[in-house]
């Protein structure tokens, strides 16, 4: 069974910069991700998409993670896959659930969650599209 203590993600809580705050950040092979958290009762729209892409292409060659819990609005990924490349993927809660309950590798969701998106432009793909049953 997976646990987060066998991820080994080297992990980072919140940190402040100069005019930003992120909310924490985690190693994954030798790329280091930025990780935006939202748990709010509305979808995350492009806009907040956008900004943390603006804190992410603002550092070196890092990628980041954008996990909402209550998801993603279509519009919003629809605009936000259109705008310029970025290294960001999202999940959501249900992702989350199903990454935990099926006790799927987090490290495994988010590389296949990274090549997806690479192939197809897609910063989102959900969890049971990623591991079919």
């Amino acid at each position: 069974m997976s646990s987060v203590w066998t991820w080994r993600l080297a992990a980072r809580a919140v940190f402040r910069l100069v005019g930003e705050q992120i909310d924490g950040s985690f190693e994954l092979g030798s790329e280091t991700y930025l990780l935006e958290a939202r748990w709010k009762n509305a979808m995350t729209a492009a806009g907040d998409l956008h900004a943390f892409a603006g804190k992410v292409g603002g550092k070196a060659a890092w990628s980041g993670l954008f996990v909402s819990t209550s998801g993603f609005t279509e519009d919003g990924l629809t605009a936000f896959k259109s705008g310029r490349s970025t290294k960001i993927i999202c999940m959501d809660g249900l992702d989350l659930y199903e990454t935990l309950s099926r006790s799927l590798p987090l490290t495994d969701v988010i590389g296949r969650n990274v090549r997806r998106a690479a192939e197809t432009g897609m910063p989102f793909v959900r969890v049971r599209d990623l591991f079919p049953s």
